[in-house]
């Protein structure tokens, strides 16, 4: 036979013609060579996984089809759901008992791959996770714990939350308390401009609340000098004579403008003058 009509092994030489073998990218091996070279060791046994044998593999780790088991009662993996904790591959079964957590309602076990609810540290089957007032499944749903139970949103703001005097709807965040009544911050608003109050200097008149611009415009004395209004609530110092207030700063001369403030002053008609341009002829 010539050299061309051979067919090989590329390892050990042999002829292949009649023979079992196999193609590694494009070059062609006798089975014993390429379970020398290529075959996967059995992470069960430490035998190499021949060519007529299943390769199941897992994170880089290859078994056997018979050694494929879990490494506690030994049943057969294969097909089956399992864990794996630390290197140890486990049944269900067994993963649970060993390590999964216990539900805090019903004290069975959460099975691996079971949907569940954690919370600080407790553990539940996610249909045993209920409103401890409505008694149904919180689910992925927003709760809130209160005690020793847990509400879903609805039922907490129905039982304990305070209701807005001006909404009526339930307080779940902050609030405002005033004349001892609970208000959204978004709702304890200015009676006159509507503007919020929160975190704001503010005054009331008959019980409502005003801004300090609302309550000056429609309540405070204005000063003859500028004609805006004069609140001592912003800090204003004021002058009074009779019946009329000036601020500090426009008490001052008709004439010349001085300021009149701690100093003596004279009249003429509605006119308050300093005592220099008031004796003036």
């Amino acid at each position: 036979m010539s050299t061309s009509e051979r067919f090989d092994c590329h390892y050990c030489k042999d002829s292949l013609l009649g023979k079992r073998y196999i193609m590694k990218e494009d070059t062609q091996y006798c089975t014993k060579c390429y379970e020398n070279l290529f075959a996967n060791c059995c992470d069960g046994c430490s035998i190499p996984i021949g060519c007529n044998c299943k390769d199941l593999s897992y994170k880089d780790r290859h078994w056997h089809e018979q050694c494929f088991k879990c490494e506690k009662c030994s049943r057969s993996l294969v097909e089956k759901a399992f864990a794996a904790k630390d290197d140890l591959l486990l049944c269900t079964e067994c993963y649970a008992n060993d390590y999964s957590s216990k539900c805090t309602t019903c004290k069975k076990t959460v099975m691996p791959g079971s949907r569940k609810m954690e919370y600080k540290g407790n553990s539940w089957h996610e249909t045993c996770f209920l409103c401890h007032r409505c008694q149904q499944p919180i689910g992925t749903k927003s709760f809130i714990p209160k005690d020793t139970g847990y509400f879903c949103v609805p039922c907490f703001e129905k039982q304990f939350a305070y209701q807005c005097c001006a909404c009526k709807k339930a307080i779940t965040i902050g609030g405002v308390t005033y004349q001892d009544k609970p208000w959204h911050r978004e709702c304890f608003l200015c009676i006159g401009c509507r503007k919020q109050l929160s975190g704001q200097r503010f005054t009331s008149r008959e019980n409502f609340p005003y801004c300090l611009e609302c309550f000056s415009n429609l309540y405070a004395k204005k000063c003859v000098g500028c004609t805006k209004p004069i609140t001592s609530l912003a800090g204003a110092k004021y002058i009074s004579f009779e019946e009329r207030q000036w601020h500090s700063e426009c008490f001052t001369c008709m004439q010349c403008s001085v300021s009149l403030v701690g100093r003596g002053f004279l009249t003429k008609r509605d006119n308050i003058l300093c005592t220099d341009c008031g004796r003036e002829k």
